[in-house]
């Protein structure tokens, strides 16, 4: 059967299944994108902290003045001894641990395996999926930095905080940011096969520490 004989085909078992349906054809169901999904009791943080914690990220939220505490701790608990991070977030949080701090000068990707974590901040964040949206702006670098390196640590200001991805592509548009090489990261690197056996580290890093920054509980 050709690709046309079998696409008539299809289209003719879909017509006879819903031949005995009482709705009228042609009518226009009503949908509005952008809606807002409600966060339930959570407020925007508490959501995108549990839903980040569900993907097995490690989560913290700390006022500003104890980041840089968050992230001695978070390099501690992975053993990092060389980090990988832009000049901007080393200005800022070079002095958090007593580690080799590294700068991208175009390393390969085989250099880039060898380091044991990058360090950035991010665009936006978005509660209701768990999910990191960097733009690869100052602070973030290029997208092989949060690709390669086994573990990926991540400052988020609860005010880049937002509730569902289509109030997140709203504020990337409204900004400009969204001609830009985005990349979107719900949790650790996973997949899983047809037998849903779960493995880590595939596709970037294995390790994700999320540090929200803000009035911590």
């Amino acid at each position: 059967m050709t690709a046309g004989g079998a696409r008539t085909e299809i289209l003719r078992r879909v017509r006879a299944a819903l031949a005995d349906r009482t709705g009228r054809p042609g009518v226009e169901i009503p949908w509005r994108y952008g809606v807002p999904v409600h966060t339930g009791g959570d407020d925007l943080v508490r959501r995108f902290v549990e839903r980040t914690t569900d993907y097995r990220a490690a989560v913290v939220r700390v006022s500003p003045g104890a980041v840089a505490g968050a992230i001695a701790d978070a390099l501690v608990s992975v053993g990092a001894r060389t980090v990988l991070a832009d000049a901007q977030v080393r200005h800022r949080w070079s002095g958090a641990a007593a580690v080799r701090w590294l700068d991208d000068d175009g390393r390969s990707a085989a250099e880039l395996d060898r380091v044991d974590a990058v360090l950035t901040t991010a665009t936006v964040a978005i509660a209701n999926t768990g999910t990191l949206v960097l733009d690869h702006g100052p602070g973030q670098g290029r997208r092989a930095l949060s690709l390669v390196p086994d573990v990926h640590i991540c400052v988020v200001d609860e005010a880049q905080i937002v509730s569902d991805v289509p109030e997140a592509v709203a504020r990337l548009v409204d900004s400009g940011l969204h001609t830009r090489p985005l990349t979107w990261i719900s949790g650790p690197s996973a997949t899983s096969d047809i037998e849903l056996s779960r493995v880590e580290g595939v596709h970037g890093p294995r390790t994700l520490h999320v540090i929200v920054v803000g009035e911590s509980d």
